[in-house]
């Protein structure tokens, strides 16, 4: 069956939210005729939905889960497209004393001694898995402290940095989303530049071979724009505010 003229992208609401679509998509669209049609949920549901043959692309930032859906044959092959970086904001009066911190361990094992509120998106996102992995490595028990100084939104990241600035609670983010956040009130970024808080984006064709249904001309033909040097260009030059949210890093 031949392509037809659209493409569905399962998606991180990270790239949305930020604006990146609205730039890119245009660019795609004029060289390719192709139109692409973005769902756009956390990592963990994206994943889940393209293993069920609803989409066409997978573009999400959890790297080893992304790797997982391929080995499982649900993807052709994964390809490293772009990264940012997750930060920690909170409240100005930070009494879990963190601000300037660059160790992102350290500073969720202050937050969890100061039982200092914490707003985690607590839906198997990108970002959720990433947090939870820097849980793990402070010991701390957080799924002991749900509902106390610990609250899972079950949200997308919008919506949990509105519950963490209305609660006077930290919060784990992409940058590009909180540069693209328009109620900060009184929070700010107090931890960044932790290894540990690099955060890649990959993007993969969903296998045709496992479902048919993929329209994988087409969608070869955006992973193939991303990956090049007019996608990733384009991404390099994509500013809110005068800041560069996704740097490219195709190989």
């Amino acid at each position: 069956m031949a392509d037809a003229s659209f493409i569905v992208v399962q998606s991180t609401t990270s790239t949305r939210n930020s604006g990146l679509y609205d730039d890119l998509l245009p660019r795609f669209e004029a060289v390719s005729g192709i139109q692409v049609r973005v769902v756009a949920v956390g990592t963990g549901q994206a994943i889940r939905n393209a293993a069920n043959g609803d989409g066409d692309v997978l573009l999400v930032h959890a790297t080893p889960a992304e790797q997982a859906f391929v080995d499982a044959g649900d993807g052709v092959e994964r390809f490293d497209l772009m990264y940012n970086d997750f930060v920690i904001v909170g409240p100005a009066d930070d009494p879990a004393g963190v601000a300037g911190s660059d160790d992102a361990e350290s500073a969720l094992a202050a937050i969890a001694g100061a039982r200092a509120p914490f707003a985690s998106r607590g839906d198997d996102s990108g970002t959720h898995k990433a947090e939870r992995i820097l849980w793990e490595g402070t010991g701390v028990d957080v799924a002991a402290a749900s509902g106390d100084w610990y609250r899972e939104t079950g949200s997308g990241m919008g919506a949990t940095l509105n519950v963490a600035t209305g609660s006077g609670a930290y919060a784990l983010t992409d940058r590009a989303s909180w540069i693209s956040f328009g109620n900060r009130g009184g929070h700010r970024i107090l931890v960044e530049g932790d290894e540990a808080l690099f955060n890649q984006y990959g993007v993969i064709l969903v296998n045709p071979e496992t479902h048919p249904n993929v329209k994988a001309r087409a969608g070869q033909a955006f992973v193939d724009w991303l990956l090049s040097e007019a996608g990733q260009t384009a991404i390099a030059q994509f500013t809110v505010d005068g800041q560069q949210l996704f740097f490219p890093n195709a190989d």
